[in-house]
């Protein structure tokens, strides 16, 4: 019975006066016991530990009894953390033997609530020292910011460098960008907390991490704009091909790349897209190839025709002469031959379509004269009666036709580049792409 009150009696002690009991056990004074008692020196002993206590704050409510070497202190502190620092601070007082720490965690709210009341007047008053340093270090910080905003708003340095606007737009941010961390640090040096600054610029570092996850797909194409603003792959009104669409060249934007197809829509693609994808472009070369495929009947004299096709294509004016037309044989079917035809035109007078046309016109009337017969889209059934006709013998090798080139001009990419025209007259401020910058 006696076992289980004495459980009991533990198990609902307050947690200050168990942890108490604890410390006395771990933590008592270790060392020689003096065999003689001496009351001398346990008023010394007892009159050292009160000056040292009366020393130190928190604990103006202890008291110290010492007997036979035997120290008993009584009373109560602020927290617990407090009362357990008695017992390693007794142990090293000189005659010392044991500590017997009654000292308990008060309760009362006036005393606890006092030392947060001095510390917050301690504060406010260091606050109030400290404003006319903190006057100078803001006055610091904005002069060093105003000038950075000074140098970031001249246009000469920067448009002169930068090889479009948009990227001396990033040149200013990032003028600006140091000198507000300048100036942070300036004004830190100032307070003597020079130690925060690599506490905010590891939260700033965390923070953008976190964002550029976030944001993956604009920043990279936030990029790929700068990338393509500096390497200039195409210029307005050039015609390319990007991933399948086709068009003129409108602008080059900070998020896409606006062009106008050929049936007067705008196509806007993301620059990211832009960057990655496999770009063609039409304009970068004046001259340009256009080809088309005709079919003949297997019969046919293919040593005349051959000839006769490359020979009118030679005699096109809007065809150049190098590099030179050729014509061959591309593929046999079953019941065709077909021809692949070839020319150049310069594109910057000749219509590309146009000019394909007028030649796929030209030499058909060119066989047609030759008796170079096209293929039937029929089947022919030959009996043993039938005699297959013999091709003509007597027809000499023809040349070009003396029928005339139709208007070849390149009236439609002419409008186009009109339409094109207009339209970066009243966006100009937003286009990235340069007719001086150097190309790719």
């Amino acid at each position: 019975m006696r076992f289980i009150l004495l459980l009991l009696s533990l198990l609902l002690g307050t947690p200050a006066l168990t942890q108490s009991l604890a410390t006395q056990e771990i933590e008592q004074p270790s060392g020689t016991i003096a065999v003689e008692d001496s009351a001398t020196q346990d008023a010394a002993i007892a009159v050292r530990i009160r000056d040292i206590l009366n020393e130190l704050e928190g604990y103006d409510d202890v008291t110290v009894t010492v007997s036979s070497g035997i120290v008993t202190l009584r009373g109560t502190t602020l927290d617990g953390a407090a009362a357990q620092r008695l017992n390693e601070l007794i142990s090293r007082v000189a005659g010392v033997v044991a500590i017997r720490n009654e000292v308990t965690e008060t309760t009362d709210v006036v005393e606890r609530l006092n030392p947060a009341m001095q510390r917050f007047k301690t504060r406010m008053t260091q606050f109030v020292s400290y404003l006319p340093l903190l006057a100078v270090a803001i006055l610091a910080f904005a002069a060093v910011l105003m000038m950075g905003m000074l140098l970031a708003r001249m246009k000469r340095p920067w448009d002169r460098l930068a090889p479009n606007s948009f990227i001396a737009d990033i040149y200013r941010q990032v003028v600006r960008l140091v000198f507000l961390m300048g100036g942070i640090v300036v004004a830190l040096d100032i307070l003597g907390a020079t130690a925060l600054l690599s506490t905010i610029l590891g939260a700033a570092g965390i923070i953008g991490l976190a964002i550029g996850f976030a944001v993956k797909d604009t920043v990279e194409n936030f990029i790929a704009s700068i990338m393509l603003s500096i390497r200039q792959p195409f210029r307005p009104n050039d015609a390319i091909e990007i991933g399948g669409d086709e068009g003129k060249v409108i602008r080059l934007t900070s998020r896409a790349t606006i062009l106008l197809s050929y049936d007067g829509n705008h196509i806007r693609i993301p620059n990211a897209t832009v960057f990655k994808s496999r770009i063609v472009n039409y304009t970068r070369n004046a001259e340009r190839r256009f080809s088309f495929d005709l079919a003949v009947a297997p019969d046919s004299d293919l040593a005349q025709a051959l000839p006769l096709a490359q020979d009118t294509l030679t005699a096109l004016p809007f065809v150049l002469d190098t590099p030179a037309p050729a014509v061959w044989i591309e593929t046999v079917g079953d019941s065709t031959i077909n021809l692949r035809l070839t020319a150049w035109i310069d594109q910057t007078a000749t219509g590309l379509l146009v000019a394909r046309s007028e030649a796929i016109r030209l030499v058909m009337a060119a066989f047609t004269q030759a008796n170079i017969q096209m293929p039937e889209p029929t089947y022919r059934l030959i009996t043993h009666s039938d005699t297959p006709a013999a091709p003509p013998r007597d027809i000499p090798p023809s040349t070009a036709p003396s029928l005339p080139a139709l208007n070849v001009e390149a009236t439609a990419e002419q409008a186009l580049e009109q339409i094109v025209k207009e339209e970066r007259e009243t966006t100009r401020e937003d286009d990235l792409l340069q007719r001086d910058a150097p190309r790719e």
